[in-house]
């Protein structure tokens, strides 16, 4: 992370932070807690091991939850009650369809008091809605990650 920026996280401009470590992926995610409100949804993208999860453990733990955040790629959804806002927490990688998605309760989610952090965003783009803070990460050649922040 830059630690000379003064940018929030999730400002709606085109940005690019880099994390050094796990540590600082979390920092990060507890950065942008202070920016989100109900009816924010943040899309995650970027390979398995990038640090969506530990990027959403800094959200949630922003949020004032202390639920221990893990992905969701086995349930599918993970929902963190605690803190100032719920935060639902969707892994989208194993869903083949758009209808799938739909079934597990999506527009629910969308519609509910919270924040919706969906991985692997990607694979269904146009059920996201408009305003989606996108968060794309990709991991650097000396092993940190950079993130690019975009609002759609």
């Amino acid at each position: 992370m830059d630690p000379a920026s003064t940018h929030s996280i999730l400002q709606p401009a085109q940005m690019q932070y880099r994390a050094e470590s796990p540590d600082a992926m979390e920092h990060l995610g507890h950065q942008a807690a202070r920016q989100v409100r109900s009816g924010s949804v943040i899309a995650l993208v970027g390979g398995l091991g990038a640090g969506k999860t530990h990027w959403t453990k800094g959200l949630v733990a922003g949020r004032g939850s202390g639920a221990a955040v893990t992905s969701p790629t086995v349930g599918l959804v993970d929902e963190y009650p605690g803190g100032r806002l719920p935060v639902f927490h969707l892994d989208f990688y194993r869903l083949e369809s758009a209808d799938e998605l739909t079934g597990i309760g999506w527009d629910e989610y969308l519609e509910a008091e919270g924040v919706v952090v969906a991985e692997w965003a990607d694979k269904f783009p146009d059920l996201l809605p408009a305003g989606t803070v996108w968060l794309t990460f990709q991991i650097e050649s000396d092993g940190s990650r950079t993130i690019h922040i975009e609002t759609r």
